[in-house]
């Protein structure tokens, strides 16, 4: 089969590998589509982070460089392991893409798996990815959805799963209003969580094309452009001088987060969502005289039911992020190029691994 193998810093080879057989516990998934992330685009341009090198293996998988990338994807079931009873050939299935030790409690009352030692992804360290055209994956992570929801939107259960335990550990709630700083695919799908939630969202974008989507999709009531208002003073405005109760930094950008700080109502809470690849310069006495209360977010945890469940309600409705769908030879020049130059025209790039749809 084909695959999207990571070498190394911009180093990404489309090539022919062999076909994965599901082990004991293990379903095989024929890919449909699966998303482009700023996670791969930040291994592309900075790596190896989550991914290994070639002489340096991940924690748990053992594996070196190259590994098959793709950790965003939806598929259907062609193949089960020994020992799986509970899914079918032909089942409409996401994957949660974890790699974690067999010794963590994963149950359904786990609170912090993701937190474990080693804890990686599969598609960036290792065990397959989505960027190929089958991957067989530990049943725990499969999670089956109903075919009534299109296998290119269910490519972004994953991202809006983010999204989800972004605004879980925000304690937003109904009524409250949020900022969100950047309606990059994260920043819009927490958005869709919010507003599914009954929350006002408010969104700081510097894209035309972004801002526009965000009001397109029904996902924000207000929109701001930085570049020719003052957020923090739109904001005030907004909620009668308060201040956003929640408000979300979705950029890993610092002037960002300083709005942010601005924003926020005194005692508000502030979620960092962004992969920070470099230290932010922050200022602590604001966040003091403020009472904010900062916290980070990464990932899912136990959150991927809930989030299918909106979807399967018609809650949310993913089809207005997808803005554009590849081939897998098109993945660096027409997938990564466009996300890193030319970010402000797309949200979500999809990618077919066997062509089928485009």
């Amino acid at each position: 089969m084909r695959a999207a193998r990571y070498y190394d810093n911009r180093d990404i080879r489309i090539e022919e590998i062999e076909d994965p057989t599901p082990a004991a516990g293990e379903v095989l998934i024929d890919v449909a589509w699966c998303g482009i992330c700023g996670t791969d685009l930040h291994e592309y341009l900075d790596g190896p982070i989550f991914c290994p090198t070639h002489d340096t293996p991940t924690s748990l998988t053992g594996e070196t460089a190259p590994v098959t990338m793709g950790h965003e994807f939806s598929g259907v079931v062609s193949g089960l392991g020994e020992g799986v009873d509970d899914l079918a050939v032909g089942d409409h299935v996401v994957v949660e893409p974890y790699i974690i030790g067999d010794d963590v409690e994963t149950g359904p009352e786990s609170r912090d798996y993701h937190l474990s030692p080693g804890m990686n992804f599969i598609g960036l360290g290792g065990a397959g990815g989505g960027l190929a055209e089958k991957i067989a994956v530990k049943r725990r992570w499969v999670h089956r959805i109903d075919p009534s929801i299109p296998l290119d939107q269910a490519a972004l259960i994953e991202p809006l799963t983010v999204g989800y335990h972004a605004v879980e550990r925000s304690d937003a709630k109904a009524g409250d209003v949020a900022l969100i700083g950047g309606a990059g695919p994260i920043g819009l799908v927490t958005a869709a969580v919010l507003k599914a939630q009954g929350v006002t969202v408010i969104m700081s974008e510097l894209s035309e094309l972004r801002r526009q989507k965000a009001l397109d999709a029904g996902v924000a009531d207000h929109v701001v452009d930085p570049r020719s208002e003052d957020v923090a003073a739109k904001v005030r405005e907004l909620t009668d001088g308060r201040g956003a109760d929640v408000a979300f930094e979705c950029t890993s950008v610092q002037v960002v987060l300083d709005t942010l700080m601005d924003a926020l109502r005194p005692r508000g809470v502030l979620v960092v969502a962004s992969i920070w690849g470099h230290k932010a310069d922050f200022d602590m006495h604001r966040l003091v005289m403020k009472e904010i209360d900062l916290r980070g977010t990464i990932a899912y945890v136990n959150n991927h039911p809930a989030t299918i469940t909106l979807v399967e309600e018609g809650k949310i409705d993913l089809a207005p992020f997808i803005t554009g769908k590849i081939g897998l030879d098109g993945l660096v020049d027409e997938g990564f190029d466009t996300l890193i130059n030319r970010n402000e025209t797309a949200v979500k790039i999809l990618v077919s691994p066997s062509g089928e749809g485009l």
